[in-house]
Parts: structure tokens; C-alpha cells; sequence
């Protein structure tokens, strides 16, 4: 069963970045699709953006244009960069593999707050 583990997540102003780290403890090789995902307090989680592993990106509208995903399978990871942030991006955020019927296990998440 994959692990993940998200991290890079912190207290920024409105237009600063961020960039964001999921670390998956077995090879993302094989693992067809990865996304990032958030919830924020009182909301259900939305995924934000996905990656395939040929390199497909996705986005949501909320961040299209601001957050780059990237992933590297030599390292097992994925990583979301994020720029120009604004309050309402304020969230944790969640990787995971947006096609399993059954998530993997969710990680702990990354806090990222945008202070206006």
C-alpha cells in the first residue's frame, strides 16, 4: 500500500509561493495519474490539479494559470508549485491517485495559509 507524505505547506502573504512536496513510498512509475488535492475548514476536499506519467497536466479553474504540477519518478514525488496565492487558497493539501476507486491512504497533509 503506497504512503504519502506531503509537505513544503507554511504562512505566506497574498502573491507570494509556495511549492509543495508529495513524497509516495513505493515507485510512481507505474502509477498512471497523480493529483493534489485541498480542503479547507468547513469544505469538502477538491482536487486541484493532476499529472499523468506522460506528463499530462490538469487544473482546476480555481488555480489554473497560478499552480504548476510537476512530478519526478526518480524521486517518487510530485510537487505542486504554487504562485501569486491569494487567501482563498488557504487549505491543506493532499496528494493522492485521483483514479483509484479507493484513495490510498490519505497522507497528513500540508497547511498552507495566505494571509491577506
Amino acid at each position: 500500500q503506497v504512503q504519502l507524505v506531503e509537505s513544503g505547506g507554511g504562512l505566506v502573504q497574498a502573491g507570494d509561493s509556495l511549492r509543495l512536496s508529495c513524497s509516495a513510498s513505493e515507485s510512481t512509475r507505474t502509477i498512471i495519474s497523480m493529483g493534489w488535492y485541498r480542503q479547507a475548514p468547513g469544505k469538502q476536499r477538491e482536487l486541484v490539479a493532476t499529472i499523468t506519467n506522460r506528463g499530462s497536466t490538469r487544473y482546476g479553474d480555481s488555480v489554473k494559470g497560478r499552480f504548476t504540477i510537476s512530478r519526478d519518478n526518480a524521486k517518487n514525488t510530485v510537487f505542486l508549485e504554487m504562485a501569486s496565492l491569494k487567501p482563498e487558497d488557504t487549505a491543506v493539501y493532499y496528494c493522492n491517485n485521483p483514479q483509484r476507486q479507493t484513495p490510498y491512504p490519505w497522507g497528513q497533509g500540508t497547511q498552507v495559509t495566505v494571509s491577506s
